[in-house]
């Protein structure tokens, strides 16, 4: 009786699920059969790293190209680190990936650029530097915690896929109701930057310059300066600075100081506590003074009389734990 009614029965909630099609089912057993690896796991995508140079703390165009593979498919540099404030030589690597793309018969290398750090900091156009991909953080240059990602020809003249699905909104590329007011004020905020970055650049400048030569009058050859190097420029706002003493370490400073809001490094590596910024040591610096880094970095308003406070905080917060030692 159960047989004669299962046959009889009429599946009408294909809305539900749906029957898996005969070659489906084949695809299925041939990918339990062949393709039982980790999907995840590193060998099924090769990334190769290459390291800043120890004496510019930037990577450097010829490394980069030496690491070029036969399947090199995607080159990723930031335009400005976050920590040392140095900027790396992106227009350059861009150019002479270009110039290898013309010459490689199969599908181009494709060039990506984190700018999170030089928005609102320094002059940056996406056409003049040669990317392909840009990503752009608000909350780095007085914009809301929102980001967004410029594609040179999105689907046409550069590849870009979708990672989420559902509805239809931004062009198909990223489904979910548009935050209205979020991207309004990224706009405007980018919109600021356009009209007004020579002066918020030269001020910044002008102020990092006051705050450095501030710690070199106090503190003289106690103090190591972690973003300078010979060749690379900096971001007119950053001083990574340590301050030398066995008992000086960044964190310890910063908890003592009264006044100072600042941190050892880039918030995205908080996890890592209390050791040396792993940046820091990539650049070369001994892993003693990277442990007493504090990275310094000045706003649009910040004034010399902000600088004045912060320097005289960190004098007494340096006799202080020097003095408890």
């Amino acid at each position: 009786q159960l047989q004669t009614f299962v046959s009889l029965s009429i599946y009408m909630d294909y809305n539900a699920t749906t029957p898996l099609e005969p070659e489906v089912i084949q695809a299925i057993s041939e990918a339990l059969q062949d393709a039982w690896g980790n999907p995840s796991s590193n060998y099924t995508a090769d990334v190769t790293f290459v390291p800043v140079s120890k004496v510019t703390a930037r990577v450097e165009v010829d490394d980069v190209i030496a690491a070029v593979r036969p399947n090199t498919c995607l080159i990723s540099v930031m335009l400005a680190n976050n920590e040392t404030g140095v900027i790396m030589p992106v227009r350059e690597i861009c150019q002479r990936i270009k110039s290898l793309n013309k010459r490689r018969e199969r599908l181009r290398i494709l060039l990506h650029t984190d700018a999170a750090q030089a928005l609102g900091k320094i002059r940056v156009d996406a056409s003049e530097l040669g990317v392909d991909y840009l990503t752009v953080v608000g909350h780095k240059f007085y914009a809301p915690r929102i980001g967004a990602l410029y594609v040179n020809g999105p689907g046409t003249k550069t590849p870009l896929h979708p990672m989420l699905f559902g509805g239809g909104q931004e062009r198909n590329f990223r489904p979910g109701t548009e935050n209205t007011p979020m991207i309004a004020g990224l706009g405007k905020a980018a919109e600021l930057v356009t009209s007004h970055l020579s002066g918020y650049e030269s001020r910044m400048q002008y102020t990092r310059l006051y705050l450095e030569e501030r710690l070199r009058a106090v503190f003289k050859d106690k103090i190591q300066f972690n973003s300078h190097y010979p060749g690379s420029d900096i971001l007119p706002n950053t001083c990574n600075v340590s301050i030398l003493g066995p008992t000086l370490q960044g964190w310890r400073v910063l908890s003592n100081c009264r006044r100072l809001l600042a941190s050892v490094g880039a918030a995205c590596h908080s996890d890592s506590g209390n050791r040396p910024s792993h940046i820091l040591l990539s650049c070369g610096v001994p892993s003693e003074v990277a442990a007493n880094a504090l990275r310094l970095s000045v706003g649009r308003k910040t004034t010399e009389e902000d600088v004045d406070a912060v320097v005289e905080d960190l004098r007494e917060t340096v006799k202080l734990l020097e003095e408890m030692n």
